[in-house]
């Protein structure tokens, strides 16, 4: 009898989808994009980004939807407190340019930029694509230190505590230095 629940249980492992987001104490592979910040268009680099202080890279499925709408408002209220530890926030997704215009305006209320990964280039160098809709980003957050290493990884398609959790890596990063 006692077999039967651990049968199950690895039955359920060999549904579930593996993550596969990039460890901790992983180099972080470096990119630069098209970007928007308040509508205002210009070429993101992540090497450039670094040189200011840890980097927190979140990405989300698709700009105007639900969930990805509720996260960039999150990350907007938290960009301040963000800057104040030294950190840049980004986000990216597969969407166009010209929709994160509009995105970055109305949504990410002009705090923090966010960037265009129309090839998906960025979102497979980071093991941050959709599963289920391979067009689409997964809900992955890293904070990637000065040095170019991957302090955090949080992956949830709730956008409810990407926020709490990259903001908690901040602050452990910098109360470190």
């Amino acid at each position: 009898m006692p077999r039967l629940p651990a049968l199950a249980a690895a039955a359920l492992f060999l549904v579930l989808p593996a993550r596969a987001e990039l460890a901790v104490g992983a180099d972080a592979p470096l990119f630069t994009a098209p970007a928007t910040l308040g509508g205002a268009e210009f070429s993101f680099s992540l090497a450039e980004a670094l040189k200011t202080g840890p980097v927190v890279l979140y990405f989300y499925p698709a700009a105007f939807t639900k969930g990805c709408t509720v996260e960039a408002h999150d990350f907007a209220e938290a960009t301040d407190a963000f800057k104040a530890l030294g950190a840049t926030v980004i986000g990216v997704s597969a969407d166009d340019i010209a929709k994160l215009n509009e995105f970055s305006v109305a949504e990410c209320r002009s705090k923090f930029a966010v960037a265009s990964d129309a090839d998906q280039a960025i979102m497979k160098a980071y093991d941050a694509v959709l599963e289920m809709k391979p067009e689409l980003a997964d809900r992955t957050s890293y904070v990637i230190s000065p040095e170019g290493k991957i302090l955090f990884v949080y992956s949830a398609l709730d956008p409810s505590g990407h926020v709490e959790k990259t903001m908690e890596a901040v602050k452990a990063w910098k109360a470190s230095h």
